[in-house]
């Protein structure tokens, strides 16, 4: 027979064995909780470093095409200036020009006013006179938002460039921009890529294929044959490389060489 005083006894041991249990239990979580913390911190501090690493927190503005908003042509940077300087004027201002890539998908002839751009006139007549333009390919396709293809980087990375930046030109030649800051760069267009900062293009433009609405911040410079956009709409057709919206054109598109001579 359990007595009064063995009864008490045990259910003490009872009692301190279930507080025993909740400790253990209580201790268990805490560790995985810290177990999940502490890797959090690691990812997050490895992220921090990787950032630090790749110049995100450098003071100097570094463009990235990786980083920029898909809509939008200053996600390819055409470079940063290396001191080499702008070349000397060398066009007739009053004169126009046209723009010829022989590419491997057809012919674009694109009609240039000297009279309204006249830098980027005389930048792109430079270049092209140097053979820069040659074997060099359209790094970029854009199918959703605005519609471009993206050419002008010897790179083929979206982040090369001449070496010099000229200034924005024309940027009023749409027309004023509406109540969403944006105008209609309609098809056929040819336009400066740049930083998304003022005066930062380089050797980089883009073939407007369909009207895209864009801020008036890329200089209007010329205007493609019909010929050259239905050429650049069948490369649209083909799409993006693994199926996205922003990317390497499918239907790989390669300057085979670019002049420029007046008319």
């Amino acid at each position: 027979m359990v007595t009064s005083d063995q009864r008490r006894r045990q259910l003490a041991r009872d009692k301190f064995e279930r507080q025993q249990k909740r400790r253990q239990e209580a201790q268990r979580k805490k560790r995985q909780r810290l177990v999940v913390v502490g890797a959090a911190v690691a990812v997050v501090a490895a992220a921090v470093a990787g950032l630090v690493a790749g110049g995100v927190f450098d003071k100097e503005e570094k463009p990235s095409a990786a980083a920029s908003p898909e809509n939008s042509p200053s996600a390819a940077p055409s470079g940063k200036p290396s001191g080499k300087p702008e070349p000397k004027m060398a066009v007739d201002a009053k004169a126009k020009y046209t723009f010829t890539l022989d590419t491997n998908q057809g012919k674009i002839a694109i009609a240039m006013d000297a009279a309204k751009t006249p830098r980027t006139v005389n930048s792109f007549k430079s270049l092209a006179d140097s053979g820069y333009f040659d074997k060099t390919k359209c790094h970029r396709l854009t199918t959703g938002g605005i519609f471009v293809l993206q050419c002008g980087d010897p790179q083929g990375t979206g982040m090369g460039g001449p070496g010099y930046t000229i200034p924005d030109e024309n940027l009023d030649g749409l027309g004023k921009a509406g109540a969403d800051g944006t105008v209609t760069y309609p098809a056929g267009t040819v336009a400066m890529a740049n930083t998304g900062q003022p005066g930062t293009g380089g050797s980089q433009f883009f073939l407007v294929y369909k009207d895209s609405k864009l801020p008036p911040t890329y200089t209007p410079f010329g205007k493609m044959d019909p010929a050259g956009l239905e050429t650049v709409v069948k490369v649209s057709e083909a799409g993006v490389e693994g199926g996205a919206s922003d990317g390497a054109p499918k239907k790989a598109v390669t300057i085979e060489k670019g002049t420029v001579v007046k008319d």
